[in-house]
């Protein structure tokens, strides 16, 4: 059993992830991954959470918690998105490269989710994520179906707490094959991380609740539009890896990848003056 797992819901706060007719992903991931870890700790895991609110933090920031808690596996939640509206449906877990323990258990978990009537989308491989690979311990991601397809948001709603039994199942069920200690990654995954070496992060920010956002009344600092979703994951990337509380819009056709939310332009602009530092080019929105 392993001795401390980390459970992340990803996103937060003034970075609310993908967002569909209302619906946040931010709110998804912490619902299902504080569900998750309770499953965890009555089945006598020792779980700490990145975050228990709706708070800001930054990839680096959560990657730190985690290596910080000495932990021996890191789990993030998250929901995917398409390029548009009801284009793909289904589940998927990410890892830093195809071996170990945390493959093992990233088949396990799409094949429970499969059962639960999600389509099962595969492994996919993710060397770039900061919450992969400047943890000092095997990581997944879990993004549990599409926030923008009506099919997953009605499994996700309809079966939440076997959404995050099957988790839990994946989680436990490998382990209790084998004991996970920080050594369990491999020399070679070792190796190749050195290639992203974790960047020095800002102290973690007070941890309480943020208000409910209310995007017509708030100021953001728009980085990028596109019309291909990849295009804007690559961007959302850069500012993230930069510290950045970068996140998706869908409006109007197109994805806008913006920073920040506040309901005073004078910090709008200071965020702005920040971005542009590190040669985006931006301007602010409401």
């Amino acid at each position: 059993m392993a001795a401390k797992i980390v459970v992340d819901a990803g996103h937060g706060g003034s970075n609310p992830g993908a967002v569909y007719q209302g619906r946040r992903e931010s709110d998804d991931a912490l619902r299902l991954a504080m569900a998750v870890g309770k499953i965890l700790e009555a089945n006598g895991y020792d779980v700490s959470y990145t975050r228990t609110s709706d708070v800001t933090q930054s990839v680096g920031q959560k990657a730190a918690i985690a290596n910080e808690e000495g932990a021996d596996l890191f789990v993030s939640i998250h929901r995917n998105a398409g390029q548009y509206p009801g284009q793909y449906d289904g589940v998927q877990t990410l890892i830093y490269n195809d071996s170990g323990i945390k493959k093992e258990i990233a088949e396990k978990i799409d094949a429970n989710l499969a059962a639960l009537g999600f389509r099962d989308l595969g492994i996919s491989l993710r060397p770039n994520l900061v919450v992969l690979n400047s943890t000092q311990m095997p990581a997944l991601l879990v993004e549990a179906g599409f926030i923008d397809s009506d099919k997953d948001n009605q499994l996700f709603d309809s079966k939440f707490q076997a959404i995050a039994q099957a988790i839990a199942d994946g989680i436990m069920g490998t382990l209790e094959e084998q004991t996970v200690t920080s050594s369990a990654v491999e020399e070679e995954e070792m190796e190749e991380r050195h290639r992203f070496p974790m960047r020095p992060v800002p102290p973690m920010p007070p941890e309480k609740p943020l208000p409910p956002m209310e995007p017509e009344e708030l100021y953001r600092v728009q980085a990028g539009a596109f019309r291909e979703r990849a295009n804007a994951d690559n961007l959302l990337q850069l500012l993230e890896n930069d510290g950045f509380p970068a996140f998706i819009v869908y409006q109007d056709g197109l994805y806008k990848v913006q920073v920040g939310a506040f309901s005073r332009l004078s910090n709008a602009i200071a965020m702005e003056r920040e971005v542009r530092e590190k040669g985006y080019n931006t301007y602010i929105t409401t």
